[in-house]
């Protein structure tokens, strides 16, 4: 799998885990020259508080468009610091 942004590649990996329709990226996957943190952060009733990332590539940010669970709970935790995307950046083979 493949996260595109602003024609960036922002991570790639055949290792991705799929819940509820989002593939979550492993840490080592992530291209981090395109992420900076974001104070954002949510709550899932069964993952837990995810923290944000701002995508920032070819000049233009992308507010909150990556997302993971630096503590997820239990019933998550082969998710933990897997990074997830939104707001237009594709995820596709």
């Amino acid at each position: 799998m493949k996260a595109t942004w602003n024609n960036t590649v922002l991570a790639e990996s055949d290792q991705t885990v799929v819940i509820e329709g989002n593939h979550y990226f492993p840490p080592a996957s992530i291209h981090k020259e395109y992420f900076e943190p974001s104070d954002t952060q949510t709550i899932c009733p069964w993952k837990g508080t995810a923290s944000y990332y701002n995508v920032v590539a070819d000049g233009e940010t992308n507010k909150d468009a990556a997302w993971y669970y630096p503590n997820p709970k239990d019933a998550a935790a082969e998710i933990k610091d897997h990074v997830a995307f939104w707001r237009g950046v594709k995820v596709e083979n």
